[in-house]
């Protein structure tokens, strides 16, 4: 098993509070983790059937025939056994009762910000971050490579070929997780909204302009795009309000959580596939921002990240707030350095103040240097950086 950077924030969570969740999408490697973290706790998993009407027809003895400490897998499923077990860690007041987790986001936490508020730490676990495998037997030569295949554990652990399996992967959300929450007549016309939005990436977001490309309304592609979200497909970048006396665009950007996901809702069959294609480079800038999320996400902190962009050709591709202070961020896929790589950071920083000790130019090469305009890390790097 290749250690996860959030399973030591988990062992620590569990040893002041009674209630540990961990959410994040589906095979991003949860039940793995908490198993190897936790050994000695009983374990049920709420996707089989018989355990799951167990725990519907009489949740209490469910419970009991669990013991003092257990892990509990895709709780959403019986969201009225969170009732139960409030009433049990409030009876105990014991730490570490019960690990919970789910893949459903918005049903889990609808559930726990219910239940158990004041009583449950919450943790996001996606699938593994370039920093977790870029060391062991599994590490890529290129980035590309990372693009194409993305980072879900089964495909490196199983050797599995990423297109095969990344297409069952959609398929599966599709036909299966999908229609827990919303109903979706026409599955054909949202496979084909998925391909729109994996051709979008790194763009903001136009409902009109997607809806009435597959003959649907903007308040569909708003409640589809949110489905999205809260099951751990996509995330939006939001921009950042300060004026700056410049008019800010207040649009989104999408993103994906997985870039292999892209990849395969784009068709592409192969990393020369990824080479040629028009979205390589916002892709590449996925590919990037998502692991500075994971970075963040994997250690328990819910980052403060956006976009910045003032009429015109004046962009940052990511602004970081950490505790107060503006940290922007270029994104370029290139392996060669460029002076015209500089010319956003410098006028934001003239704008707004922002240092160029950090501020930084994240590229496609492999130097690290500390220029005049901003720091330059490449991409394999990215986990050395500590904010």
């Amino acid at each position: 098993m290749i250690p996860r950077i959030l399973g030591q924030r988990i062992q620590d969570a569990a040893a002041k509070m009674p209630v540990i969740v961990v959410t994040g999408p589906r095979q991003s490697g949860k039940s793995t983790l908490i198993r190897h973290s936790f050994p000695q706790y009983d374990y049920a998993n709420l996707e089989d059937l018989q355990q799951r009407q167990f725990a519907l027809e009489d949740p209490r003895n469910f419970l009991r025939n669990l013991g003092e400490h257990a892990i509990i897998d895709e709780v959403q499923h019986v969201p009225d056994l969170l009732s139960y077990i409030q009433t049990i860690v409030d009876e105990n007041k014991r730490p570490g009762q019960y690990i919970l987790s789910g893949s459903q986001h918005i049903l889990l936490m609808e559930s726990v910000s219910q239940s158990l508020a004041g009583r449950v730490s919450i943790f996001n676990l996606l699938p593994f971050s370039l920093e977790e495998i870029d060391r062991t037997s599994f590490a890529q030569a290129l980035y590309e490579d990372y693009i194409f295949r993305g980072f879900y554990p089964r495909i490196y652990d199983q050797d599995l070929d990423p297109t095969s399996w990344l297409s069952d992967y959609i398929q599966t959300y599709v036909e299966r997780d999908l229609r827990q929450v919303i109903n979706v007549s026409d599955l054909g016309t949202f496979r084909q909204f998925l391909q729109i939005c994996a051709g979008r990436t790194g763009q903001q977001v136009n409902f009109s302009e997607i809806g009435g490309q597959i003959g649907v309304s903007y308040h569909t592609v708003h409640r589809w795009l949110n489905v999205l979200e809260t099951s751990y497909i996509i995330y939006f970048l939001r921009p950042f309000h300060k004026n700056y006396n410049k008019r800010i665009i207040k649009t989104p950007k999408l993103y994906f959580y997985d870039t292999g996901l892209a990849c395969a809702l784009l068709n592409l069959r192969q990393v020369a596939d990824l080479n040629a294609h028009f979205a390589k480079g916002a892709l590449f800038e996925n590919f990037i921002i998502s692991e500075i999320l994971k970075n963040h996400l994997h250690r328990g902190i819910q980052p403060a990240m956006y976009f910045w962009q003032a009429a015109g050709r004046h962009e940052i591709d990511l602004l970081l707030d950490h505790r107060g202070q503006l940290i922007p961020m270029e994104i370029k896929s290139s392996r060669t350095l460029h002076s015209n790589f500089f010319d956003g950071l410098t006028y934001f920083q003239d704008l707004s103040g922002a240092s160029p000790d950090h501020s930084y130019l994240l590229y496609g090469g492999d130097e690290v240097q500390i220029r005049s305009q901003a720091k330059v890390v490449g991409w394999r790097h990215l986990g050395n950086i500590t904010w």
